[in-house]
């Protein structure tokens, strides 16, 4: 069985199927400062992880675009600091032209769920 949750006309923010949950790409708004992007949009994941009956300890896998390279050290600086110690997942960086120019990070997450 396939569930899906907040769908829209575009996507639904969470789908879940045979005990994995794959959630929509997360953006953190449009602050200036990539820190505080990185902060919102883990603020995001976790609050959707938590509706799907996940949690950041069963991430599996973790896609992060950047739209500048440049800011690859923040970010991780703030993704290392929100990663449960012992529960790292795979993960993936790279840069690529976002949806809107003010977003500068945008992460993809695939998680277990009970």
């Amino acid at each position: 069985m396939i569930e899906r949750q907040e769908i829209g006309t575009r996507m639904s923010k969470i789908v879940k199927h045979n005990g994995t949950v794959y959630l929509c790409g997360q953006v953190g708004g449009t602050d200036p400062d990539i820190k505080e992007q990185t902060r919102e949009c883990l603020r995001r994941v976790e609050a959707l992880l938590e509706q799907a009956g996940s949690s950041k300890e069963k991430i599996l896998q973790c896609v992060i675009w950047l739209s500048d390279m440049k800011y690859f050290a923040e970010m991780n600086e703030i993704w290392d600091a929100w990663v449960p110690e012992g529960h790292a997942p795979a993960r993936a960086c790279g840069e690529a032209k976002l949806a809107r120019p003010e977003l500068f990070v945008e992460m993809i997450v695939t998680a277990a769920y009970d």
